[in-house]
């Protein structure tokens, strides 16, 4: 057994029942990838979008791929044949974009929303009140055919401080429970909660995350 499959091995003995890892494979090259497949992942998680679609067709196609970095408009297309979910949608400008490129090839696509709850700027995603209006609008919910919004997503911010890792995760938590009791009251998709990675997926669950995101305490450094 490799290093890589005893840590997948290792990570998912302690992951509670119904958890699911996504194992975070940005930089890492296809032979990495598929020592971790052999030890029976299949969820995994690029943040590129060239990336995604280099790596998809050299890998077995029982593979989910999710889509876990920011997503730039003009990338939507490229990875709408590979990506079974997109974990990063920051806008309702994004969201109609997917639906509209998810329609032109006839599937439908799973997608998580984005908060910013975290201090650092350079994240992206809705603030707890967009993503409020958002939903109180009709905007995450009407004219979405070909796409299934399926709960929410966020990172916490860089720090030792695990007190405030736990507030934010517990803020994600809050919202991601108001949409659920409100505008996705009746959606048979709205159950995923994706926070927590290598660092805090602890903290992550404990507040009630469905999917942690990890990739460094699996593959180890990034390769770049």
């Amino acid at each position: 057994m490799t290093q890589i499959q005893k840590n997948i091995t290792e990570l998912k003995e302690q992951l509670p029942q119904g958890v699911r890892l996504v194992a975070v494979s940005k930089y890492h090259p296809v032979e990495e990838l598929m020592e971790a497949y052999d030890a029976g992942q299949r969820l995994f998680g690029e943040s590129r979008a060239q990336e995604l679609v280099a790596k998809a067709p050299e890998l077995p196609k029982d593979i989910c791929w999710h889509f876990i970095g920011h997503l730039q408009k003009n990338k939507v297309r490229a990875i709408m044949p590979y990506v079974a979910v997109i974990e990063s949608v920051d806008s309702v400008k994004l969201l109609r974009l997917i639906e509209k490129e998810a329609e032109r090839i006839d599937r439908t696509v799973d997608v998580l929303l984005q908060l910013h709850v975290a201090q650092e700027e350079t994240k992206s995603g809705f603030s707890v009140d967009e993503v409020l209006e958002a939903a109180e609008a009709g905007q995450l919910t009407e004219g979405l055919p070909h796409v299934n919004v399926c709960g929410v997503m966020a990172m916490a911010s860089l720090t030792d401080d695990m007190d405030q890792v736990a507030k934010e995760f517990d803020l994600v938590r809050r919202t991601y429970i108001t949409l659920k009791d409100g505008c996705f009251d009746e959606s048979e998709y709205f159950n995923e909660l994706s926070m927590g990675m290598s660092d805090d997926w602890r903290i992550a669950v404990d507040c009630g995350s469905t999917m942690v995101r990890i990739g460094s305490a699996i593959f180890g450094p990034r390769e770049y």
